[in-house]
């Protein structure tokens, strides 16, 4: 059994149809569930986590919140049900140092409360994902300074490897597209998968939430334009190009 975390969220849909599909038994957790493989789960309630996570082999863990209490509550609760293996989605730039601050810090003692769990464990941090194309007018955070976008499909395929094999553990992948495009030229291409231009709007690095500025900040100066092939090391296959999933996905958005 597979318990999907943020089941209803980017990644975690994508990670339950994945499972389904190799014919897994998969448990999603949320909150509110609405699905009936879905069931309820609270970060801050151990009971529900200790009902959720029984029986379950291995668990996509996806943060709700900013706060690594979650993830150590989520561990304790997994350790006691039998849990073999998590699998923590995080975010590039995690845990470095940008003008002072460290880039996202509660995902890093996050991380640090899987990887001291005791348990097998793999660490994603994906870059910018490119469904947050998908909304017209995009938001233009990073002006035009490149970023390794990435296709979700892709983090919810590896995510699924690490979760289906011991091969993956003590792993931190950073997962990225095969190359480095700005926001206009992104735009420029799910503009022409679309057949129509598509409306973007700059936004003030001043009108940034105060919890994400840095990680923007840190983006903006060219530290996030690196390319990995974590994905294609994982997968075998390279990582989708953003054109194609303008093509297969982003044309039928926003």
């Amino acid at each position: 059994m597979y318990l999907i975390t943020g089941a209803t969220g980017t990644t975690g849909g994508l990670v339950r149809d994945l499972l389904l599909e190799r014919g897994d038994d998969v448990r999603g957790m949320t909150r509110n569930p609405t699905r009936p493989d879905h069931v309820h789960g609270d970060y801050d309630d151990p009971g529900s986590l200790a009902e959720a996570l029984a029986g379950v082999e291995a668990a996509y863990l996806v943060p709700a919140a900013q706060t690594a209490v979650h993830d150590a509550n989520f561990v304790a609760a997994a350790r006691k049900a039998g849990v073999r293996r998590i699998v923590r989605l995080s975010a590039v730039g995690t845990g470095e140092e940008w003008e002072g601050e460290v880039i996202a810090p509660w995902h890093l003692a996050g991380e640090e409360a899987v990887r001291d769990s005791g348990l097998e464990w793999t660490v994603l941090r994906p870059s910018s994902f490119a469904t947050n194309l998908t909304r017209e007018p995009v938001h233009n955070l990073t002006g035009d300074v490149p970023q390794a976008v990435i296709d979700p499909r892709d983090v919810a395929a590896v995510a699924v490897a690490a979760l289906t094999s011991s091969a993956h553990h003590g792993q931190l992948y950073t997962l990225t597209g095969p190359a480095a495009l700005s926001v206009p030229e992104q735009v420029a291409i799910l503009g022409e998968a679309r057949g129509r231009a598509v409306a973007v709007v700059d936004v003030d690095p001043a009108a940034f939430d105060p919890a994400w500025r840095s990680g923007v900040l840190w983006s903006r100066s060219g530290r996030n334009a690196v390319v990995t092939d974590d994905v294609a090391r994982v997968l075998g296959r390279p990582a989708t190009s953003f054109a194609q999933w303008a093509r297969e996905v982003g044309r039928f958005a926003g």
